[in-house]
């Protein structure tokens, strides 16, 4: 691997630092290309989630920035890519030819001080390839992630789909014009539009399931300013798409997307749980969109980028593997943490079989 020289400096200054986002951009062009991960992203991510302790480890070799990573601590000597909820991936660029093994490597021996382990987050595979994992290091399972491929014609795709599923697509269709009710989709793109629609995003979010655990997105919280940002920023560059359902005038469901060179990621989605159960506006909306998707060439590939649930498996085969990789300075810290894991695995297999047991002899 090329022998990097590295420096680090606060995570603050990259939020604002023009010259630094030009270098982590041309960087994240040379894999996946994610707009997510594009300098503008991280910046706003920090802004929102960020809490000081961040670096910013910068890689060089032959004088030209090889490699930038975004790094927190992870208690005491162990450090881990910034990765708030909200961020699909985990936050490192570096040139192709680099393997994310050595550069981990490089990153444990360099400029981190007594680390004793660096974890890099939330690793797609078709951005840096799972390995075998080495005496020093070790890969683990994060979540399956389902993807669509939009090839042929959507007449074709959704043939292939269950006959369950298109049989109650049409059932709720026709409930929904017995009803007197026309279902329509709306595409907001433009940087005027985004600000709106974060907030309807948030006001139906809020008033579903995800109030009550504090995760839904409001325009006065980190989360709508975080989204709020991140979506004016890519619609002034034409990579913004926000797909709304709507029911007459009502809006129902919502997709918040990111769009760049034919790959379309949905980064959220919700929907009103007060429409009756027999209606499905959020899998109304994904019929429409992959409609929308087959009839123009702008989107090749939706990215879904979140765990393999029931109705991805409706829309799509395909899916893929997301993984961690930790490196440990040393062997030995592996071999030791490994033996702790399976400590506690079995203390933890052993309190359930006891209480399987309990639960058995119970009258």
């Amino acid at each position: 691997m090329t022998s990097l020289i590295w420096q680090t400096r606060p995570g603050t200054a990259f939020r604002d630092d023009t010259a630094l986002h030009s270098e982590w951009d041309r960087l994240n062009a040379e894999r996946l290309d994610l707009p997510f991960q594009g300098a503008h992203a991280m910046a706003a991510a920090l802004r929102a989630f960020g809490d000081g302790t961040e670096r910013l480890a910068i890689g060089i070799a032959h004088g030209k920035t090889q490699a930038m990573l975004l790094l927190v601590p992870d208690g005491a000597l162990r450090w881990r890519t910034f990765q708030p909820s909200q961020m699909p991936l985990g936050a490192w660029v570096a040139a192709k030819e680099l393997a994310l093994p050595g550069l981990s490597r490089s990153l444990v021996r360099g400029p981190l001080g007594l680390c004793l382990a660096l974890s890099i987050t939330q690793i797609d595979p078709l951005q840096a390839p799972r390995e075998a994992d080495a005496p020093d290091n070790r890969h683990s399972n994060y979540i399956d992630t389902a993807w669509v491929d939009i090839q042929g014609s959507f007449d074709d795709y959704w043939a292939a789909r269950g006959k369950n599923l298109r049989q109650n697509m049409r059932k709720q269709r026709n409930k929904l014009a017995a009803d007197g009710t026309t279902p329509l989709m709306r595409v907001l793109q433009s940087p005027d539009d985004m600000a709106g629609a974060i907030a309807r995003y948030g006001a139906m979010e809020s008033a579903g399931w995800k109030s009550s655990d504090g995760t839904a997105i409001h325009p006065d919280n980190a989360q709508g300013r975080f989204y709020t940002a991140l979506f004016e920023d890519a619609a002034r560059r034409g990579e913004a798409r926000v797909y709304e359902c709507l029911f007459d005038d009502r809006t129902v469901a919502m997709n918040l997307c990111l769009l760049r060179k034919g790959v379309l990621v949905v980064l959220k989605t919700t929907y009103d749980e007060s429409v009756p159960k027999a209606l499905s506006p959020a899998f109304l909306l994904r019929e429409e969109e992959l409609r929308h998707f087959f009839s123009s060439t702008e989107v090749r590939r939706v990215e879904y980028y979140g765990r393999v649930m029931d109705w991805h498996t409706k829309l799509t085969e395909n899916n893929r593997s997301l993984h961690h990789l930790t490196t440990y300075r040393w062997p030995l810290l592996k071999a030791l943490a490994e033996r702790r894991r399976s400590s506690a695995s079995s203390t933890a297999s052993a309190a359930t079989e006891a209480g399987s047991d309990v639960a058995h002899d119970a009258p």
